[in-house]
């Protein structure tokens, strides 16, 4: 099969992604073989293969928005079988016995596996995932439309749910790619007020357009103090410039796997007054389920940018230069 492949990491700007051919994968028990037909790019795809994280295998074929078909189920498979419609995200197994899997909170599995970072993703004609940890997609989402939401959705769903946003309030999002052209969606549909801010021309007509009700850049003073707000761009420098708008016992949700340095801050200015800051980290299953089922019901609906498999790293530079409205995907063909 045809894969890109990470052998080394390196700025994007060397084109590092290299087109190979491969071996298809085999299903396990309790696994999936899927024929990949669209996979979302996503910024910690850009952070794996730029080096700031690091993949625990490598070579490693990155991508964890996989849509696609079922070609063949494992031994012991009972939920899916050949000719289902997959979605798989980032979160591909947990070990469900450390401490954290036991009080429900899998997203911070000691021993968790990642799509496209601990195994092998959807850049790629197939990719291997566990059941458990795959979703039917629902019907009325043609497939590059259904990619944003497995990873941009749910972790913009999560970081919803982390910011402990409420109907009437006023939520700001800082950085308006993949994720919060999600977010804003459900938070429009929750009854949220949001203010969004983003230097890009271009997702600043995004918002206009998604009903925001106020758009400016990171630095300029809204016309009122939010309750609750979400940090998407990985810039620490943003941290104490949102939370000094934020209201009294608001909340900070920062919804990147990655940040740069965080710069020092006034306690009084910035964290007094019960103000809280909250990492988002991976997701669960019911995050998923819950974002998948909200997606139908609104409906969300994505805006995507698609580009060939070879053209991942032209992809990837595009996501990078904050030059894609939305989202992008890779479409894959056989």
């Amino acid at each position: 099969m045809k894969a890109m492949i990470l052998n080394k990491t390196s700025l994007i700007e060397n084109n590092p992604l290299e087109m190979v051919e491969i071996a298809e994968p085999h299903p396990k028990a309790g696994e999936i073989l899927i024929r990949v037909k669209v996979c979302g790019i996503c910024r910690t795809d850009l952070h794996i293969v730029e080096g700031e994280i690091t993949p625990t295998i490598m070579p490693v074929i990155p991508g964890h928005q996989i849509v696609g078909v079922v070609e063949m189920a494992g031994e012991g498979v009972k939920r899916f079988k050949k000719g289902d419609r997959v979605g798989v995200p980032w979160l591909h197994k947990t070990c469900g016995v450390c401490k954290y899997c036991r009080r429900g909170d899998e997203n911070l599995c000691e021993n968790a596996l990642f799509t496209g970072f601990s195994v092998n993703g959807g850049y790629a004609m197939y990719a291997v995932a566990h059941e458990d940890f795959s979703y039917p997609i629902p019907d009325d989402f043609p497939d590059i439309q259904a990619a944003p939401l497995l990873c941009a959705g749910i972790i913009g769903y999560r970081a919803l749910r982390l910011s402990e946003v409420k109907k009437g309030e006023r939520l700001g999002l800082y950085g308006f790619g993949a994720s919060a052209h999600i977010a804003i969606q459900v938070a429009l549909h929750w009854g949220c007020e949001v203010y969004a801010f983003t230097k890009s021309d271009e997702h600043k007509e995004l918002a206009r357009k998604m009903g925001a009700v106020w758009v400016g850049n990171v630095e300029d003073i809204s016309p009122k103090m939010m309750h609750r707000a979400i940090i998407f761009a990985p810039a620490g420098e943003i941290i104490p410039i949102a939370l000094e708008k934020l209201e009294k016992g608001g909340t900070l949700a920062l919804a990147g796997i990655y940040m740069t340095q965080i710069p020092p801050m006034n306690y009084e200015k910035h964290l007094f007054y019960e103000k809280k800051i909250r990492s988002v980290t991976a997701s669960t299953r019911k995050d998923a389920e819950e974002l998948l089922s909200y997606a139908s019901e609104i409906p969300i609906r994505t805006n995507v940018e698609t580009f060939p498999l070879e053209d991942a790293n032209k992809a990837l530079q595009t996501l990078k230069d904050s030059r894609i409205r939305g989202s992008g995907a890779l479409t894959i063909s056989l």
